[in-house]
């Protein structure tokens, strides 16, 4: 083969393998951001909480895990991140009943116990069913909980009801945004199916929000979790974890904020302000209004 043949076959041969990469993207990008999906159960019985079945307006039947507070206090609702499972969560829920707080968290369309398949409509629709169920059982309000890919969950789902108030942990701009700067050799505006816009769902959310996020994060960006809370209105606050990253936020530490803000909610009462740590994992900031919870 000549040079000159050679040259003019490159760019083809370029050009084909980069759109083999696009058609796999685009065929496979389900599987990829719904790593949590699949049938299997949940297992009998749960790791904790009572097992409730929650019928969505469009037919299907979402599985979850509640515990009942008291009647006087607020109960949470938990909208768990892309690989996760309801069943994870028995240090929260049993953090929670010490406070006599309730816990409600469902697995979404398609992931275990659940029917259906995954996609962004299906889970936004998740999550107003399960806070339409769920403010039938407590009558003292619901503080929406988020979790990474949940936190656009918890978004549309606090802007289309009345939430108490709104925990975000590990949130995003966008899926969307998050795509575009991991994979900036591909056109994802044009490739995504689910690009869970919460920065054009925020502006909606007017309860007392909590942003969590760990500055080491290197699936969400901090940057990304920044750029919502700067398009979030009043009233709102920021706690940084300076040693945590994606998956080792939730922990004791954390719990204890969720803890703070909900019964600050509960109580109406200001917050006092986080001082910076002394260090290591304990280290955090704050951004925000000391005198909204």
């Amino acid at each position: 083969m000549s040079a000159t043949r050679y040259l003019l076959i490159l760019p083809l041969m370029a050009g084909i393998a980069y759109m083999a990469i696009v058609a796999v993207v685009y065929f496979s990008q389900r599987s990829m951001l719904y790593p949590g999906a699949g049938a299997a159960a949940l297992p009998e019985p749960a790791s904790w909480g009572e097992t409730v079945h929650i019928r969505t307006p469009d037919g299907e039947l979402l599985q979850a895990l509640y515990t009942k507070g008291d009647s006087d206090r607020p109960c949470v609702l938990l909208f768990f991140g892309n690989g996760d499972r309801v069943d994870n969560y028995a240090f929260l829920a049993q953090a929670l009943s010490v406070r006599r707080i309730g816990l409600l968290a469902i697995s979404y369309r398609g992931y275990p116990g659940s029917t259906g398949s995954p996609g962004e409509q299906g889970l936004l629709t998740d999550g107003i069913a399960a806070f339409d169920w769920l403010s039938a059982q407590a009558k003292s309000g619901i503080v929406v909980l988020g979790r990474s890919l949940g936190t656009g969950v918890a978004v549309n789902t606090a802007g289309q009801r009345p939430a108490a108030g709104v925990i975000l942990v590990s949130p995003y701009l966008s899926v969307l945004s998050v795509a575009q700067t991991r994979y900036p050799f591909l056109p994802a505006e044009l490739l995504l199916k689910d690009p869970f816009r919460s920065d054009l769902r925020i502006g909606k959310v007017k309860q007392p929000k909590l942003f969590i996020h760990g500055r080491l994060d290197d699936s969400i960006p901090l940057s990304s979790g920044k750029a919502l809370y700067d398009l979030a209105p009043e009233p709102k606050r920021m706690v940084i974890y300076d040693g945590a990253g994606h998956n080792d936020i939730f922990n004791d530490r954390m719990v204890g904020d969720v803890l703070g803000f909900v019964e600050a909610l509960k109580e109406n009462r200001p917050r006092d302000a986080v001082t910076d740590g002394t260090g290591g994992d304990d280290q955090r900031s704050e951004t925000g209004s000391a005198s909204n919870p």
